[in-house]
């Protein structure tokens, strides 16, 4: 199994993605767009989400593409930066045509990071214009870690981050993962360098330290409750319906679980979009979609671990990162 040119969801031809930040603050947003209209689909699993515009991703509804996708810290005053990012496509004439009026459609989902060690004692939300930024910015490469949505994103022992990883499959379909890692539980197995993700590590993707020897019988390590959510996006080009996509994105939370210790909970948003280009012809209508949401898993799996191990440290941090646990441990 071999990652896309620069193991990023942009990978998938088509997509690109700008991250806007603000270290005052300790928060920043992530948008996720193409050129033209695109394919997708959510599937919530946590008790918790905060989202916009969620509900006409349901393959029953009427519209089937968006313009974009947002990811974004900030709880409740996050889902402003999705505004942001349709008051300007708006202006470029981007958006569903009802009669002489472009509606841009922006789906959205949020995290909490409102008690990370960042000054949030603004007079008026900030993320309207991290989304016009973070929109401004969308490249086929892009910064991880400490970035964007995961700017201020925290797990159960060090800081979070924006994660990215990509796989290319024997079909050819390209398949990506994003993610904005700012998990109630860890990634980390306890008291170890090892993440929980490991098995599914490719090029030493994420430090190379391999899977635990021995795993906690005990009862997982978790955060103060009221400051999570992991918020994702798995992308591909294969041709799918919005149906498919819809799978594809159920088929994408096992990678969360398999990336994150404890997952999916009562206190967590986490939630997953998918998207598709629809560029690429499925060779076997039956198999290649079950490879592809195989495949979404692994990326988010892999994405996760990523996110939390490119984190960087910042002034006013209230978790350690993990790359200095490594150095502290190596000295």
């Amino acid at each position: 199994m071999q990652t896309g040119p620069n193991n990023l969801i942009t990978d998938v031809s088509g997509f690109v993605v700008g991250n806007a930040s603000d270290d005052t603050i300790k928060s920043g947003c992530t948008v996720f767009t193409a050129d033209t209209p695109f394919t997708a689909a959510v599937h919530v699993m946590g008790g918790a989400p905060g989202t916009r515009e969620t509900d006409l991703l349901a393959p029953d509804k009427t519209v089937q593409q968006v313009d974009a996708l947002v990811l974004s810290g900030g709880s409740a005053f996050g889902l402003d930066a999705a505004s942001g990012v349709a008051d300007m496509l708006r202006t470029q004439g981007r958006g569903f045509q009802v009669v002489d009026q472009n509606i841009p459609i922006v789906p959205a989902a949020i995290l909490f990071d409102m008690l990370n060690g960042g000054d949030k004692n603004w007079q008026a939300s900030p993320y309207n214009s991290l989304g016009r930024a973070a929109l401004a910015n969308a490249a086929t490469t892009f910064d991880l870690g400490t970035a964007g949505a995961g700017t201020g994103a925290t797990t159960a022992n060090f800081k979070g981050g924006l994660g990215s990883a990509s796989v290319v499959l024997p079909s050819g379909h390209t398949v990506g993962a994003l993610v904005a890692v700012n998990a109630l539980g860890d990634a980390v197995v306890p008291d170890t360098q090892n993440f929980w993700a490991a098995p599914w590590e490719l090029n030493g993707e994420f430090g190379g330290y391999g899977p635990a020897k021995t795993y906690p019988a005990d009862w997982p390590k978790t955060k103060l409750s009221e400051q999570n959510t992991t918020i994702a996006i798995v992308a591909t080009d294969a041709d799918l319906t919005q149906a498919q996509c819809t799978r594809m994105a159920v088929a994408a939370h096992d990678g969360m679980a398999r990336a994150l210790v404890p997952s999916h909970t009562p206190m967590d948003g986490d939630l997953v979009f998918a998207a598709t280009t629809n560029t690429r012809p499925l060779k076997d209508p039956v198999n290649d979609p079950i490879y592809i949401g195989h495949a979404a898993a692994t990326c988010l799996a892999r994405a996760i671990a990523r996110g939390v191990f490119m984190a960087g440290a910042s002034a006013g941090d209230v978790l350690p990162v993990f790359k200095d646990q490594i150095t502290t441990s190596n000295a």
